[in-house]
């Protein structure tokens, strides 16, 4: 079985069709679907359903995919430790938050791809908690605390999340004192959420209450601004409003849980070049030692 032609079914798999795939590969489709073809006959299954509309996985390449999947990622991560010192190359496929994503992560990403011409990135802006493996992702950047799984986690930093509000608020409202009155301030959310907060050596665990929710930290800021209610945001998202005064920090002898940024991929022996590049340059930037240089 030819490895490029696995490397070319789990594109198709990936883009939808083969078309976005050939694009993708800078290959023409006819090349693209020889591969295909020559990959159905060593499997004696068919992969691919071909339409006028463009091509569907049939049952048995969906079974297939994920295998397939694996096998690529593992034998480029071993042919990479064989030669470390070659260029970086390939796909490499990010998943990041919305919020956090848009505002901070864009130019890293552009100092990545300037520093590996040979690498090609395709990243994803989303809050919604992607599934690695089932949607070919090759790592996820994600924020928070993280649930247990079977993923593979890098931690790049620590940080906490702070309570807030707006002058505008506090000046009509008050400021609570306690943890308790917060039940009785009206509150800015993301959908579900809940607030652990740090009470001496004890965690408690506070169900905000409000007519505001969204479903990203951005939507969230934007109503805490407005002094709509209480938020419980993250530093990266309230540091600079603080500093203006347009946001006032609030129980600030009650901190949160320590949470942290992460980079998470699917589960293997190595972690592939492209992923350990995309580590290093976000240790650079927003590692414990990047923060020290600019404090």
């Amino acid at each position: 079985m030819d490895l490029e032609d696995l490397r070319t079914f789990v594109e198709v798999a990936d883009a939808g069709g083969v078309a976005p795939a050939a694009r993708r590969l800078g290959l023409s489709k006819s090349i693209v679907s020889r591969r295909l073809t020559r990959l159905e006959e060593t499997l004696g299954a068919q992969l691919l359903s071909r339409t006028t509309r463009g091509s569907a996985l049939t049952e048995a390449g969906a079974a297939f995919r994920e295998h397939a999947m694996r096998v690529v990622a593992e034998l480029e991560a071993a042919q990479e430790t064989l030669s470390p010192e070659g260029e970086v190359r390939g796909l490499l496929r990010i998943a990041a938050p919305l919020s956090f994503g848009i505002t901070r992560l864009p130019p890293i990403f552009a100092e990545l791809a300037r520093r590996h011409p040979l690498l090609h990135l395709d990243t994803s802006y989303s809050d919604r908690f992607v599934d690695l493996v089932g949607e070919g992702f090759d790592c996820a950047i994600r924020l928070g605390m993280l649930r247990d799984s079977s993923l593979i986690t890098r931690r790049i930093r620590a940080f906490r999340a702070r309570l807030v509000a707006s002058p505008g608020y506090i000046a009509a409202h008050g400021t609570p004192q306690t943890l308790t009155d917060l039940t009785r301030h009206q509150a800015v959310t993301r959908k579900g959420e809940v607030w652990p907060i740090l009470d001496g050596d004890k965690t408690v665990t506070v169900r905000p209450r409000g007519r505001f929710t969204a479903d990203n930290g951005e939507a969230v800021l934007a109503a805490a601004l407005a002094g709509v209610g209480v938020a419980a945001l993250p530093d990266f998202l309230t540091e600079t409003h603080i500093a203006a005064g347009s946001l006032v920090p609030l129980l600030e002898g009650h901190a949160t849980p320590e949470l942290g940024m992460f980079v998470v991929r699917p589960p293997g022996a190595f972690p592939s070049r492209k992923v350990r590049v995309l580590i290093d340059i976000l240790l650079e930037y927003f590692g414990e030692a990047a923060g020290r240089k600019s404090g």
